[in-house]
């Protein structure tokens, strides 16, 4: 099947183009990601001896390393322990826990048994942690101290939960919310477990149950074959400018992964944990609440060379370190020398990625300035992540564009008839079952647990819709529009709000924003911007209200003008609102339909 855009092949990268002619999954019949991640690393005397996780200390605390061989030597013991507890293949297991050894201890154990791990965040409340605990059917559930006090309230409400093992807890018993203690029951497991057998999972068989929220309804629980972590490699690679290699095709282990991403999520566990585990490389896990400048010491402290920040994170770096950025800013200040972020920490990046919203310009020059990286841009769901994105160390990435379709993948815009759509016209993402040569793309989810006509509605024949409107240029590159419920019209212009937003943030005075439409009986539709002011132009105002409603009014002005001259005249915010802040999913992103929701409330009032 030839690789081919609207534009033809003539206007893709070279270095693109021959990676995806050449590029071609082996996906063997039996695979299992436990063994792939952590087991052949121990079976190597050489490599077992090297760090997979490195547990950074808050605190006073200090890091503490873990080796490949006491991985897979504590993985055996907690598969011991949960097959004692009746778990057998195919069994869902949820893992309530932080960035921390037990969770990828946890991942490992239950992915060597064939059971099926169920992630779920520290972040969910007694309402949304029952109700995946019962839907998924849970037997056992592995529970940082902090959520056992949670759990035990709601086990009434899963009948199927059989056994709450506390990490990090009181001792289990009489009184206690969680059934066993994870200390005590594993040192009283054997290392070895001749009598529960790792089965021989087939790469088509169930490895993770991945609960994700839509925009109605129930979240729905996207189950992940053992295979899809395959399909994940090739975008990992590429993000990370050829990550765990050496140019060529030579193994090496000297890098080193962070990333804030909590391993309950997708971006946490198949774009950070699993994919650094199954290269044999080291991965720092630390489970306190992400602060800006202690990421930036923790990624010097520990090594970092790789990472995925997302860009309400690389926002808050931008605010709390400029770096050279603020060299001068400000009338009658003292200019500092030049010094960017990345000298003043001594950062080691070689690759970083970002994923969930656009970046922007400005945030993507910080990081090329500032950290001395060229973020890689990335687009994927649960369902079929690491689809598409950017490789700098390969072809080029454009600023605010999600980048060109990963090796093997088969990517097109479709219009709502199920065609391609032209160059620079805006339709819907979508992948196809076959990869560019004909084959199965090992990236598919085996669909939605419990839920058989979601899965349907996810398909357009042999096409996996992803909801996210984009359109592609004439060199193949996807630029996002917004999800296909966040674009309107407004006097029949057809809007998203995606280059709206990366207009609006380049203005030094914004820290975040967020465009919606705001009803209108003439129009159907105005474009309304909700503008969350930057620290530094707070700090001009001092606290006055009368200073600040002027640089209300004097923003307002340079920003409607700003996108009538950068964009289409019918694009810009014919209203703006300031709020502190804006309302965010736990994975950074920006909630548009909560405020859209709220439009259309004020909206009904005043008729």
């Amino acid at each position: 099947m030839a690789l081919r855009s609207r534009a033809g092949a003539a206007g893709l990268p070279p270095a693109y183009a021959r990676l995806h002619q050449a590029f071609a999954w082996d996906v063997p019949e039996f695979f299992n990601i436990a063994h792939a991640c952590c087991g052949r690393w121990a079976a190597d005397p050489e490599h077992a001896a090297r760090t997979a996780i490195v547990c950074a200390g808050v605190g006073a605390a200090p890091d503490r390393p873990y080796c490949y061989g006491e991985l897979h030597a504590q993985a055996l013991r907690l598969t011991q322990l949960l097959h004692a507890q009746g778990v057998r293949a195919g069994d869902r297991v949820a893992l309530v826990l932080p960035q921390c050894f037990e969770t990828a201890l946890a991942y490992m154990a239950v992915l060597h048994m064939g059971a099926i791990a169920v992630p779920l965040s520290l972040l969910f409340g007694p309402e949304a942690l029952a109700f995946r605990l019962h839907d998924s059917g849970a037997v056992v559930a592995l529970v940082d101290a902090q959520a056992l006090d949670a759990v035990h309230a709601l086990r009434a409400q899963c009948p199927g939960l059989r056994c709450v093992l506390g990490v990090g807890s009181v001792p289990g018993g009489s009184g206690s919310p969680a059934d066993l203690h994870w200390a005590q029951a594993l040192a009283g497991a054997p290392a070895q477990a001749p009598a529960v057998p790792a089965p021989v999972t087939r790469a088509d068989d169930p490895a993770i149950l991945i609960y994700t929220s839509g925009t109605t309804g129930n979240p729905k629980g996207a189950l992940l074959p053992q295979r899809a972590l395959l399909g994940n490699l090739s975008g990992f690679i590429c993000s990370q400018n050829w990550f765990g290699f050496d140019g060529g095709a030579n193994a090496r282990s000297d890098a080193v992964f962070w990333s804030p991403a909590d391993w309950a999520w997708t971006g946490g566990l198949m774009d950070a944990l699993l994919p650094t585990l199954y290269f044999g490389c080291t991965i720092v896990a630390h489970a306190a609440r992400f602060e800006p400048l202690a990421a930036l010491q923790l990624m010097a402290r520990c090594g970092v060379t790789h990472t995925f920040l997302f860009p309400t994170a690389l926002k808050a770096m931008r605010r709390a370190a400029p770096g050279t950025a603020a060299a001068g800013r400000g009338s009658g200040t003292r200019r500092h020398a030049k010094c960017s972020v990345q000298r003043q920490y001594g950062l080691r990046l070689q690759a970083l990625m970002s994923a969930g919203e656009a970046l922007g310009d400005a945030v993507f020059a910080y990081c090329e300035q500032e950290l001395g990286v060229t973020p890689n841009e990335m687009f994927g769901q649960t369902e079929i992540n690491y689809i598409v994105g950017n490789c700098a160390r390969l072809w080029p990435p454009k600023p605010g564009s999600m980048g060109m379709a990963y090796p093997g993948h088969r990517v097109a815009v479709l219009n709502e008839d199920g065609t391609e759509c032209a160059t620079d016209a805006i339709g819907e993402v979508a992948l196809h079952r076959l990869d560019v040569h004909g084959a199965p793309d090992p990236i598919f989810f085996l669909g939605y647990w419990n839920n058989d006509a979601a899965t349907r509605a996810k398909y357009r024949g042999d096409w996996c819709l992803t909801g996210d409107l984009a359109r592609r240029d004439a060199q193949g590159y996807l630029w996002y529009q917004g999800r296909a419920d966040d674009v309107f019209k407004s006097s029949g212009y057809r809007i998203g709000p995606g280059e709206i937003e990366n207009c609006l943030l380049k203005h030094p005075d914004v820290a975040n924003v967020a465009v919606v439409p705001k009803p209108d009986a003439e129009r159907g539709a105005l474009v309304k911007a909700y503008v969350v002011l930057s620290p530094d132009a707070l700090a001009r105002c001092a606290g006055n209200a009368l200073a600040l409603a002027r640089l209300h009014a004097q923003l307002t002005q340079e920003l409607q003008d700003q996108v009538r001259g950068q964009l289409a005249p019918y694009e810009y915010p014919k209203e703006i609102a300031y709020v502190d802040a804006l309302p965010m999913t736990t994975t950074g992103k920006v909630q548009r339909r909560v405020l859209r929701l709220q439009e259309e409330k004020l909206a009904l009032r005043k008729n």
